[in-house]
């Protein structure tokens, strides 16, 4: 997945600033204990990072 793909994907089902707030804030228990920002930048793929905030937030499975 792209980033950019991803940033729009997490835009439209957060909104644009509750998104890149949980980007930047919200510890993700799957990744380490890494927020979103710093798994992408350690490389992780935007896929994952954004599956693990749809399980998270209990995101409905369609929209993964």
């Amino acid at each position: 997945m792209r980033l950019t793909e991803f940033q729009e994907l997490v835009h439209t089902e957060f909104g644009v600033a509750r998104g890149d707030s949980l980007l930047v804030d919200h510890v993700l228990l799957s990744m380490s204990g890494r927020t979103g920002a710093q798994a992408i930048e350690a490389g992780v793929d935007p896929r994952e990072v954004w599956r693990a905030l749809c399980a998270e937030f209990d995101v409905p499975r369609k929209r993964w």
